[in-house]
C-alpha cells in the first residue's frame, strides 16, 4: 500500500481569524472553503475569502489529527509564530 501524505494547514480568514484543518489536497480544500457551501467548513463560510498561510506534511491521517489538535490548542501568538517560522511557499 503506498504511503499517503496528509497535510495540516492553517488559513487566515477575511476577519483575521485563523482556521486549522487537515486534508490530502490542501489547494483543493482551500478552494472548497472559498467556493462551495456544501464542502466548506461552517466556520469559514461566513469569513470568506480565506488564504492559505501554513501547511505541514504528515505521514498518516491519525498523525494529522493529533497535530491539528495540538495546533488548535496553541494560543494565537503560538499559531502566528508557527506561521512566521514556515518557509515561504
Amino acid at each position: 500500500m503506498p504511503l499517503v501524505s496528509w497535510w495540516v494547514y492553517i488559513v487566515r480568514c477575511s476577519d483575521g481569524s485563523l482556521y486549522t484543518g487537515i486534508a490530502r489536497d490542501v489547494e483543493r480544500r482551500v478552494q472548497a472553503h472559498n467556493g462551495s457551501d456544501t464542502l466548506a467548513a461552517r466556520y469559514t463560510r461566513a469569513r470568506r475569502p480565506v488564504v492559505l498561510v501554513y501547511r505541514e506534511a504528515v505521514a498518516t491521517r491519525s498523525e494529522a489529527g493529533r497535530r491539528d489538535a495540538l495546533i488548535k490548542r496553541l494560543p494565537r501568538a503560538g499559531k502566528e509564530a508557527l506561521i512566521a517560522s514556515a518557509p515561504a511557499s
